[in-house]
């Protein structure tokens, strides 16, 4: 079998990260020659699952549709935003989202709303929970829309489901 042939197939299994990690084995042989074939072919697998893990948490977080590019690690707990490490320490572990519960953030206009919540979502993403940012006013707009053209339980039961699984 000739090696284009094996990418090929590779391909057709949705297997494109480890062919790719084929292609780097093959390019670089002097670094796998002390390998057994179970360590390549582990190292190529881990690649493979560590790719679509990536490719996951990047769908996941465009799909959040957030404002910012915002990290949990960037949250600012001055005191004069009123933010409790604790409390966001046991949001950030993402219990909230095996309970099927949402979040809704209120403050003043300034105090850091939209970036907490994009922390929040972000966290979520990377826990391979689905998450979506809404402003108040779109949310409604979107749930009126659903009561208007009957698809309001349908947008709930969504809504669920997206933040049911592990």
């Amino acid at each position: 079998m000739s090696l284009s042939s094996l990418h090929e197939q590779l391909r057709a299994l949705r297997l494109g990260h480890f062919s790719q990690a084929l292609q780097q084995q093959q390019e670089q042989p002097d670094t796998y020659t002390d390998m057994s074939f179970e360590e390549r072919l582990g190292l190529l697998a881990t690649h493979e699952i560590l790719c679509r893990d990536n490719t996951k948490v990047k769908r996941l977080t465009r799909q959040a549709k957030l404002r910012f590019d915002a990290r949990p690690s960037g949250i600012d707990y001055r005191s004069g935003r009123g933010l409790k490490k604790e409390k966001i320490a046991v949001l950030l572990s993402g219990q909230y989202l095996h309970y099927n519960q949402n979040i809704i953030i209120t403050g003043a206009t300034g105090c850091g709303k939209t970036h907490l919540a994009s922390a929040l979502a972000t966290q979520a993403s990377e826990q391979h929970h689905s998450a979506r940012y809404y402003r108040l006013g779109e949310l409604l707009d979107e749930l009126h829309v659903g009561h208007a053209d009957g698809s309001y339980r349908q947008q709930l039961n969504i809504s669920e489901a997206k933040t049911a699984y592990p």
